[in-house]
């Protein structure tokens, strides 16, 4: 028997007393108590980890009050790393109360719901507490004791809620003598939310006014860690913080506690037995530097080999692009203009492109320039970094897209954005031109769409015959079938008329290797219909009236040849 896979589990509790195979992170308490940062902040795509890691050091560091229950909690790393580490770093066991709060939870589509979703969060945390402030209330004043109830109770509002954070590490020192610990995931949730849904500005307000009363000039936190997919401006959230120590995947600190290392990958598939499935794994999921050390896509890992764990020879899929948020994808590719589109077209070839590293960028800014927009992307785990240079006292990347996992993910959200285009288009020329026999106006009318899209090289035919299967899909007049599919040696794309009366077309799709092989191309294609006999089966139904055309295309050309 295999230990299970932890799927979506993100608590360490959990992980550890019901068995699941863990992935050793707890050196990230070494390196945290080594480093001493006050008020830290990691940066890292959404999906590695970071809930996990946060979730641990509560359990690590946490004094709950109740003996028992922290001789729990120290049984958890029974034969972990950290307790190899030395006295040095396991006497901070069990010695500072935590306050353990999650923003996810604020993706909600007003300001008023996402502000009750973090009020509801803390008041969680207020209530898991409640004990130790019930049997040290003598040692608070009324007002914070009362206070500390009202929010705890779901009864406070925003402003009480502001400055929750000091209030709760204020109460713990006063009744335990110990500093608090604040953790905070996902701090950014609320902002990309707020920016697609039209309140940004407000939210900010309200975040940036609960994280300076809990971690500007509190005297009684000992150390926050806070985590997010974004290093957001100071000037936006983190006004005044100056001790804010951020570290982004960027920086070679911590850079193996995020992410499945290559040899932690390895120790897995060997434990389930599926390491000749290696390559797939590294092709697919493989990709990421943080720091200088190469990191794979820890969610979609477990989930490779929890299909590899019934069948071996289980094909990979995008599992990343039903998790992480890809509407900043789907918004750049909608706004982008020609120059971006031609980036993205290069990425989407395997290339690379330079960029000036700007870390601090707010959800409004992103549109601003070009290299926001790529940082973005870089920061969020849609590109990664191949090279780091320093060029005119700047920092520069030279990126890519990090596996096939995330090409998948440009690929399938430009095609349902290319999809969403046609839909809005009206086509009628085009069809008129086919029923003209006119292959020099078709030719014209996609050559004008070609310029407009995105496409990506490595599968360039079915590029193609998607854009133009799509296209010929939107007349009412027309049934459209597309045979690539079936691979059952016919015509790429038929269309014909309901009525056997009404015309009919067989379209045949080249992609040329240059530019200079279009014409012969399309007329190679065209050829091709009359030698195979396509129209055949057309006749064979009932239709009279069939017209052919062979059609080559390369980049944003294209050339169509036809004849009846």
């Amino acid at each position: 028997m295999y230990k299970p896979l932890p799927i979506g589990v993100d608590n360490f509790e959990k992980m550890i007393h019901e068995g699941y195979y863990y992935v050793d992170k707890t050196l990230l308490i070494k390196e945290l108590l080594d480093l001493k940062g006050e008020v830290n902040l990691f940066t890292r795509p959404r999906r590695f980890g970071k809930t996990l890691n946060l979730s641990m050091l509560r359990y690590f560091f946490e004094d709950t009050g109740e003996e028992k229950e922290n001789a729990r909690n120290r049984e958890l790393f029974h034969g972990m790393k950290i307790m190899e580490a030395g006295e040095g770093y396991t006497s901070y066991m069990g010695k500072y109360p935590v306050i353990n709060l999650t923003l996810k939870s604020a993706k909600r589509e007003d300001y008023e719901a996402a502000c009750y979703a973090v009020r509801a969060e803390i008041a969680v945390e207020f209530e898991r507490h409640r004990n130790i402030i019930m049997r040290g209330k003598g040692k608070i004043s009324h007002k914070e004791y009362e206070q500390y109830l009202a929010i705890a109770e779901e009864k406070a509002d925003n402003n009480e809620i502001r400055n929750s954070l000091l209030l709760f590490c204020r109460c713990m020192y006063k009744i335990m003598g110990k500093k608090a610990v604040i953790l905070i995931d996902e701090y950014d949730v609320p902002l990309e939310n707020a920016y697609f849904n039209g309140f940004y500005t407000k939210m900010t307000g309200f975040i940036r006014s609960l994280f300076e009363a809990g971690l500007k000039t509190n005297e009684y936190m000992q150390f926050a860690v806070i985590t997010g997919c974004l290093r957001i401006s100071k000037e936006s959230i983190f006004t005044g913080l100056n001790h804010l120590n951020i570290i982004s995947v960027l920086d070679r600190k911590y850079s193996e506690h995020f992410g499945f290392t290559e040899s932690e990958i390895i120790q897995m598939m060997s434990y389930y037995e599926v390491e000749d499935r290696f390559p797939v794994m590294r092709e697919w999921y493989d990709g990421y530097m943080f720091g200088d050390t190469r990191v794979y896509n820890p969610w979609s890992a477990i989930k490779f080999l929890y299909d590899l764990y019934t069948d071996k020879h289980a094909f990979p899929h995008p599992y990343w692009s039903n998790t992480s948020s890809n509407d900043i994808i789907r918004d750049l590719i909608a706004q982008a203009d020609r120059e971006t589109k031609g980036k993205i077209e290069i990425l989407l070839n395997g290339s690379t492109l330079d960029i000036q590293v700007h870390e601090e960028v707010t959800y409004e800014d992103i549109h601003n320039t070009n290299e926001n927009l790529w940082n973005f992307l870089y920061f969020t785990g849609y590109l990664t970094k191949e090279k780091e240079y320093f060029k005119e006292k700047c920092i520069f990347l030279k990126v890519r897209i990090p596996n096939l996992e995330v090409m998948a993910i440009y690929e399938n959200s430009i095609a349902n954005w290319m999809n969403d285009i046609i839909k809005k288009e009206n086509f009628h020329d085009l069809y008129r031109a086919m029923e003209d026999g006119n292959a020099k106006r078709m030719m014209d009318i996609l050559n004008k769409h070609l310029l407009d899209t995105i496409s990506f090289y490595d599968s360039a035919e079915n590029f193609y015959h998607g854009f133009l299967a799509g296209i010929l899909s939107q007349s009412d007049n027309y049934l459209v079938k597309s045979n690539r599919e079936s691979g059952n040696g016919r015509s790429d794309i038929m269309v014909k008329s309901p009525s056997l009366r009404g015309k009919a077309f067989i379209l045949e799709i080249k992609a040329s290797e240059c530019i200079d092989d279009l014409e012969a191309d399309a007329e190679r294609a065209l050829q091709q219909i009359g030698e195979k006999r396509y129209q055949e089966e057309l006749y064979a139904e009932g239709y009279k009236d069939v017209t052919c055309f062979g059609v080559a295309f390369f980049r944003k050309d294209c050339e169509v040849r036809g004849n009846k």
